[in-house]
């Protein structure tokens, strides 16, 4: 089955970085959609930040600039290296895997099938 784990969270103060992991397994990592999406409590989910298995990414306008979006497909790991982070990306992050459509992989949660279960990112 697939299975998703985040991992890297922690606290940081603003202006700092944090580097998150998330570990695929069952399924075939490269030929799949995958994302980083974070969510306040009480608030919608929110898209972060895409890549498809040609390394083309779409980021978010609140972090483009910020956060960068890599895999690796012999690991069959996605990273998020975060910097310059600021108190407004405190939240609960999570990856997630989908298929997109005619190879194109959109941003939007709703696209995205399966989810791991988050890493807790707070910035002071």
């Amino acid at each position: 089955h697939v299975q998703l784990v985040e991992s890297g969270g922690g606290s940081v103060q603003a202006g700092g970085s944090l580097k998150l992991s998330c570990v695929a397994s069952g399924y075939t990592f490269s030929n799949n959609c995958m994302g980083w999406f974070r969510q306040v409590p009480g608030k919608e989910l929110e898209a972060v930040v895409v890549i498809d298995n040609d390394d083309y990414t779409t980021t978010a306008d609140s972090v483009r600039g910020r956060f960068t979006i890599s895999q690796d497909d012999a690991k069959k790991t996605i990273y998020l290296q975060m910097n310059n982070m600021k108190p407004g990306d405190t939240a609960m992050y999570y990856c997630a895997t989908g298929w997109g459509k005619g190879g194109y992989c959109y941003i939007q949660p709703p696209w995205y099938n399966y989810w791991g279960q988050g890493t807790q990112v707070t910035v002071s």
